[in-house]
């Protein structure tokens, strides 16, 4: 049965508009999040099979190609599904307002980059009380210090005002010690945060675990 043809008090939406988003079920806000079902299935009967089968965590943990195998998943609901997932996991890193330490740091990355299978650089820059402005993805691939230039790390603190910055990026082996590359980049980008006045405070190593070079003082 369509969804638009069940009883009104009955349709997600309906019931969305009428009581509130807490009244609806897991279901209800992934089938309104679909939007349309298929021949065979209307959206609520897909999200009930999707959660029956995957349940939450899973299900978020699917790559877009593996959503896509599924029965009655296209590229489009593929994309609403890892979109949605997106944007809760960003929600939730940004409650954390201020980092005082790395294990802040490994805390909030964690989730982000444990299932990537190429190494991610990030930037996260903050203001003088340590309190998280923004956050960029630099680069995607193993890290290179002759083609990952400063100049690409400090352009977005430029642009964010960011008197301080805290370099994050992954291992995909699980292992976070540094290699000599790593050690090469933080001292190349330290110097040149020194020059422009932004303060390195910290490169952050997330594996199943995480390095410092703060901690490590080096």
């Amino acid at each position: 049965m369509r969804i638009k043809d069940m009883p009104k008090e009955s349709q997600p939406r309906y019931r969305f508009k009428k009581l509130g988003e807490k009244a609806l079920s897991d279901s209800e806000l992934l089938a309104i999040i679909l939007s349309k079902g298929t021949k065979n299935e209307n959206a609520i009967e897909i999200a009930n099979r999707l959660l029956s089968n995957f349940g939450k965590e899973n299900l978020s943990n699917l790559s877009l190609i593996e959503l896509q195998k599924i029965n009655g998943i296209g590229p489009a609901k593929a994309m609403q599904i890892k979109a949605l997932f997106e944007f809760i996991k960003r929600t939730k890193k940004k409650e954390k307002k201020y980092i005082n330490s790395a294990q802040d740091v490994f805390n909030m990355y964690y989730e982000e980059v444990k299932d990537e299978k190429q190494e991610r650089f990030i930037i996260v820059m903050l203001d003088t009380k340590n309190k998280i402005i923004s956050d960029k993805i630099i680069s995607i691939g193993i890290l290179d210090q002759a083609i990952l230039h400063p100049r690409e790390v400090f352009k977005p603190a430029i642009k964010n005002s960011s008197s301080r910055i805290i370099l994050v990026h992954n291992h995909p082996s699980g292992d976070p010690n540094p290699s000599q590359e790593d050690i090469i980049l933080t001292e190349k980008i330290k110097k040149a945060g020194d020059l422009l006045c932004i303060k390195v405070l910290d490169h952050v190593i997330v594996g199943e675990s995480y390095w410092s070079w703060r901690e490590n003082r080096l």
